[in-house]
């Protein structure tokens, strides 16, 4: 079957919320990666931004799924997320990016939808394309807590890379991508679908599908929000997938349902779920 990365990202990506004392919420996006144990065990794998994790202060969070009833009408279904156990995170956080990655228990309709860890770029996967400034990509994520209906599905946007060049993360961890950021964005995939995309002085047309990193910041100049996004490599999502079986004891799995509840308004986000960055500081 033909693969959509765009319809299959938006299965894949859910919305990460906490409630804090003041009624407000810190609200994040991550998705769902398919993974291999060491024993050969498959398991999901939920990547998000780390700061989206890090400003929920309780020891519970909520992941939003969604489930189809039998006469295919969809609905939210959040389930509770332990996040941490007493003070201890139980998720892994890659050494100097922004990027956190957890073992989750989810239903098997998100078992089902996670997206194949080959799907990550790589540094070659830029060059083998020749990607550059101008290329268009899309991100997913819940901006301000705002879902795309009331069933709970990620908002599709997209913007244009804005910054050269792009390789090697080593030296180039993360670009610009030009479109508005806003808390709940945090986290989010950003990805390139593109049918028969032609490079430059190439003969034949390509199908482009690939993951090009997660939304960590956005830029900002003295205050004001310069509607540029930061988005840190894929390369750093497979680093800290492979940080998660050095955990002391191995990776916790922890997700229990609670009653179903729709998804919340945007009207009550706490400012913390995208931080602001200096323009200059993305790297």
């Amino acid at each position: 079957m033909p693969v959509d990365l765009s319809v299959d990202l938006i299965k894949a990506t859910v919305q990460l919320e906490q409630p804090l004392a003041d009624g407000s919420r810190t609200v994040g996006t991550g998705f769902l990666i398919a993974d291999t144990a060491p024993d050969g065990k498959p398991r999901t794998i939920l990547i998000t931004a780390a700061h989206v994790l890090e400003r929920m202060p309780s020891v519970t969070a909520r992941i939003g799924y969604r489930v189809q009833s039998v006469d295919r009408v969809w609905r939210y279904d959040p389930e509770a997320l332990q996040i941490r156990n007493g003070d201890h995170p139980l998720w892994v956080k890659h050494p100097t990016r922004d990027i956190a990655a957890m073992v989750v228990e989810a239903p098997q309709e998100f078992v089902r939808a996670a997206i194949p860890l080959n799907y990550l770029a790589k540094d070659d996967t830029f060059s083998d394309f020749n990607l550059g400034p101008g290329d268009e990509m899309m991100a997913l994520g819940f901006p301000r807590g705002l879902s795309a209906n009331p069933a709970g599905f990620p908002i599709l946007r997209s913007g244009r890379v804005a910054s050269y060049p792009l390789t090697p993360s080593a030296d180039f961890p993360t670009f610009l991508l030009d479109f508005a950021v806003f808390p709940g964005n945090s986290g989010g995939p950003v990805f390139m679908a593109q049918a028969g995309r032609r490079r430059p002085g190439a003969n034949e047309a390509q199908d482009v599908q690939f993951i090009a990193g997660v939304l960590t910041q956005q830029v900002e100049l003295s205050g004001e929000r310069l509607e540029i996004g930061i988005v840190t490599h894929a390369k750093f999502i497979r680093e800290t997938l492979a940080m998660i079986d050095q955990m002391p004891g191995g990776p916790v799995i922890q997700a229990q349902a609670p009653a179903a509840s729709p998804p919340p308004t945007p009207s009550k986000i706490a400012a913390a779920s995208t931080p602001a960055a200096a323009i200059g500081a993305h790297r």
